[in-house]
């Protein structure tokens, strides 16, 4: 797996301050794409273990709140492999810290689906690990400045381990002074 670029400090895509990872490969290419140069999967540098090990020690400041997943297509499968080993990592040192993933997949369709196009062996345990996954393609013509963390508004902001302990039925996120809260 590549990827595009590590921010250590983003306040942007999850609550607080964050480490994003942009990973490289997407197939879904929305139109309107902030960072189309991360559609090829050959583009930027490989994730190696340096890498995996950079975002571990970012993710060790007490002010970083947890990590994103973006890209490119985290779900693509081949980065869904390339992406299991660091959050089982994340998990295992940080339990405090969340896991935020983007997706252009639609999860009951695409992701959840085992004929999904973004389903495959790993996915199940990847899903285990993130707490709040943001979905849907970006429709350039329903872009909304005005929303949080997310740039369209088809896009849903999806409480992970509540959906997944509710057989796949979507509970959404809501933002409260301590993060995630359950319900919608």
């Amino acid at each position: 797996m590549n990827y595009g670029e590590i921010k250590p400090l983003d306040i942007s895509n999850g609550t607080g301050v964050r480490v994003s990872l942009f990973v490289s490969g997407c197939r879904n290419r929305c139109k309107g794409c902030f960072n189309p140069q991360t559609w090829n999967f050959d583009f930027g540098k490989e994730f190696d273990a340096a890498a995996q090990d950079h975002v571990l020690i970012l993710l060790s400041a007490g002010h970083v709140s947890g990590l994103s997943l973006l890209g490119g297509e985290p779900f693509e499968p081949e980065n869904q492999k390339g992406l299991l080993g660091l959050l089982r990592k994340v998990k295992e040192k940080f339990p405090q810290k969340d896991i935020w993933a983007y997706t252009g997949c639609v999860l009951e369709r695409d992701i959840l689906s085992p004929k999904g196009r973004a389903h495959c062996e790993c996915t199940e345990e990847l899903l285990s690990l993130i707490d709040v996954l943001v979905d849907g393609p970006f429709i350039e013509e329903r872009k909304d400045i005005s929303l949080a963390f997310r740039g369209s508004d088809n896009q849903r902001i999806i409480d992970l381990p509540a959906t997944i302990e509710a057989g796949g039925d979507v509970v959404l996120w809501r933002a409260g002074a301590k993060g995630v809260l359950r319900g919608a």
